[in-house]
């Protein structure tokens, strides 16, 4: 059992290091051959961007990455806190970078008066790819990847009264005696006993790790699922906005012009909610104001600028959502919304 732990702590250490280490050189590489296109083929700027990239790497890999990884793995028991530190890392030393080295590659090209490369699918492709690589690691951690597991293995936890002090109580019979006026008693307790008391602590997950919600027949296979399978969905969903905005500052009308510093520098804003515990309690309002918000008004100004670089369904997602959070959240605890209705 200590050896096959040992072999997935070694995969989830290579591939989180991978995700560090080939978006920042996959794109200095393209860089660095654009500033020898742009230079008229020179190859001294060229291998010195890949040399400093590669500098970079190894130092932020010797002087962050491998302390921060041994003081987390040296706590035997970690304890479920509400961020991540390893993914704030990872942005800061990764996806911070990468995104400065497309600007830059925007705005040499504009500088020089050339578009000889817009970088096409590759922003969006490999680092949010990577980023989600990352991102399922970490919540891959606590589950098994071999057999079933129990329910503490995800650590969702999920807001809701829990009953505690449950009790057996005895059964009596309250004659119906059909007057509403008839005082109805309390069912009494055995000695030393208490009534269920509703806590306000959190309490285990409303659904199991793997449940089987059997059918009759042969359809009874249909009713099986798994949370460790729906932590891919969950991932790749959480990055699908983001993927989307990162993907229209590919495209040559916004990557050349001025438009591709805001886009970027919020699609980097918004991939800070991954440093928060997921399904935490500012994982909505982070969601709000770090994405959704400031998503949707920079995808209506790109649509009046550019026309339709990006679909109308993501800026109407923002704005719903968006209406939705301030509404449930804060306009229905005003006392108009507080009266009784059939709505």
């Amino acid at each position: 059992m200590t050896s096959a732990k040992t072999l997935k702590l070694a995969a989830y250490e290579l591939l989180q290091f991978a995700a560090l280490a080939v978006p920042v050189l996959a794109l200095a590489e393209r860089f660095a051959r654009l500033l020898s296109d742009v230079r008229g083929r020179d190859d001294t700027a060229y291998w010195l961007a890949v040399a400093s990239s590669v500098a970079y790497v190894t130092s932020c890999a010797l002087l962050v990455w491998v302390p921060l990884k041994y003081r987390i793995l040296k706590r035997r028991r970690p304890k479920a806190g509400r961020w991540r530190p390893t993914m704030l890392a990872y942005l800061l030393l990764c996806t911070l970078p990468s995104f400065a080295i497309i600007i830059a590659s925007s705005q040499v090209q504009v500088n020089a008066g050339v578009r000889l490369d817009h970088f096409a699918e590759l922003p969006a492709s490999l680092v949010i790819l990577w980023l989600i690589c990352a991102d399922l690691v970490e919540r891959l951690r606590p589950c098994r990847l071999l057999g079933q597991s129990d329910n503490a293995d995800l650590g969702f936890e999920l807001p809701g009264p829990v009953l505690t002090n449950l009790a057996a109580v005895s059964s009596i019979s309250i004659p119906n005696t059909g007057d509403p006026d008839t005082p109805r008693r309390r069912p009494e307790l055995p000695a030393g006993r208490s009534a269920p008391i509703a806590s306000g602590t959190l309490g285990p997950p409303a659904y199991p790790y793997s449940s089987s919600r059997a059918f009759p027949g042969l359809l009874s296979f249909l009713g099986r699922s798994d949370a460790r399978s729906e932590v891919f969905v969950d991932c790749f969903l959480f990055w699908l906005d983001t993927a989307e905005l990162v993907r229209v500052a590919g495209e040559p009308a916004v990557f050349y012009s001025a438009w591709a510093y805001p886009v970027l520098i919020l699609a980097f804003l918004s991939s800070l909610r991954a440093a928060l515990a997921p399904r935490g309690p500012f994982s909505s309002a982070a969601g709000v104001a770090l994405q959704d918000f400031p998503f949707l008004v920079t995808r209506v100004c790109l649509l009046a600028v550019f026309g339709p670089v990006t679909p109308v369904l993501f800026p109407l997602k923002n704005a719903l959502v968006s209406l939705t959070f301030f509404y449930f959240t804060y306009m229905t605890r005003m006392k108009i919304f507080k009266r009784h209705s059939m709505f």
